[in-house]
């Protein structure tokens, strides 16, 4: 018997997230089999509509072999042959359900970014991100709970209350932030090891409220590229490439990350070396889901922890663009609540949200008592 939980989720990823219409294409691409429950409800959903699904399934152990040995010539062959078949697609929905995180970890620095630069780009932060209407989502896997430190039971549990949660609510209660943002220029940040100051001004704010990530809840905008001075100490644990990391503190210096230190500081300075973009900030966010209360190494669910920002090295989006390309994105999380160490965040010198909580009255309703 189907969980209605999972039918609601299908229903809500076809038709609000994605909006999709009577004979549109939309590529549906799953990692893992564990996946298999929800893409076929989602496969009803999207016939339903009357549209048309193309599957592809991958394995990320698989990817691995593949990567340990791929050359040029096979990554530009791959990357053709699916940028021409995403030309092709009106809508993306990609479903992560791995079972081990670190399937990628062993993967050398200069292997991965072969795979960043000749596939990874082209398909997907050049022509996937830019021209489909496009959703993300993951799985819960016995992996995703105990990377949660919870029974899979718990955390399905938690899963579907994030992931069904009541997204054109939070749609409204973001407006006053986007507004705000809209008209700011100094941004200040202050926490325990952390003063950091940038300019976002002249640069588009956008929310996201279930379209392109599920689970979301965040708005973002992008920091005017050399503005960025100072230092900042990041909280959250998290695993980019297959490694794990923590401890990261990066020191800018006109938008530049001219130190950069964490439980492996060679691997995090390869990861930052891999182009010139990778060392300047391509996203500057403010995470406002009121079900994700802390870290379980997700960048999907991390960056939209209650009280927390994210500061990300790379490429900028084009909704919000600063003018950095990179093969890099990595969002990269700083949870500011009192019980991880609090933190301020100040726009044109006026404090907005102190110790996770919005202070100002027109940014009340993003307060999560407010948004559940």
């Amino acid at each position: 018997m189907v969980d209605e939980r999972m039918k609601t989720l299908a229903g809500n990823l076809v038709n609000y997230s994605l909006k999709l219409q009577k004979g549109e294409k939309v590529l549906i691409l799953s990692n893992g089999a564990d996946a298999e429950s929800l893409v076929n409800e989602i496969i009803k959903e999207v016939f339903k509509v009357g549209a048309l699904p193309f599957l592809k399934n991958e394995n990320q152990r698989l990817n691995r072999t593949l990567m340990m040995n791929a050359n040029d010539k096979l990554y530009e062959a791959m990357a053709k042959f699916d940028r021409d078949q995403m030309q092709e697609m009106d809508a993306y929905l990609g479903i992560g359900a791995v079972d081990n995180s670190g399937e990628l970890s062993d993967v050398p620095a200069d292997k991965m970014k072969n795979y960043m630069e000749k596939y990874s780009t082209p398909v997907h932060m050049e022509e996937r991100i830019n021209n489909t209407r496009w959703t993300v989502l993951r799985y819960p896997t016995n992996a995703m709970a105990q990377q949660a430190n919870t029974s899979l039971e718990s955390f399905e549990n938690f899963y579907f209350e994030v992931c069904n949660l009541d997204y054109g609510k939070m749609s409204k209660a973001m407006d006053g932030l986007v507004t705000l943002m809209n008209k700011t220029d100094k941004v200040q940040i202050l926490g325990d090891g952390t003063d950091l100051s940038f300019s976002i001004k002249g640069i588009p704010t956008i929310k996201c409220d279930g379209g392109k990530n599920i689970p979301d809840g965040e708005i973002f905008t992008a920091p005017v590229r050399n503005s960025v001075n100072g230092e900042l100490s990041y909280n959250t644990p998290t695993v980019y490439q297959g490694v794990s990391y923590d401890s990261i503190v990066f020191t800018f210096e006109n938008g530049k990350i001219i130190k950069a230190e964490a439980n492996d500081t060679v691997r995090i300075n390869q990861v930052l070396d891999t182009d010139d973009g990778a060392r300047y900030i391509g996203e500057f966010a403010i995470g406002v889901n009121p079900f994700i209360l802390k870290p379980m190494k997700n960048t999907l669910f991390d960056e939209k922890i209650m009280g927390s920002f994210h500061f990300t090295p790379g490429n900028c989006y084009d909704e919000a663009p600063n003018g950095n390309k990179s093969s890099i994105h990595w969002d990269l999380v700083c949870i500011q609540r009192e019980e991880y160490g609090g933190g301020e965040i100040w726009f044109d010198d006026i404090l907005i949200r102190k110790d996770g909580i919005f202070v100002l009255p027109q940014l009340e309703a993003l307060n999560p008592e407010n948004l559940k």
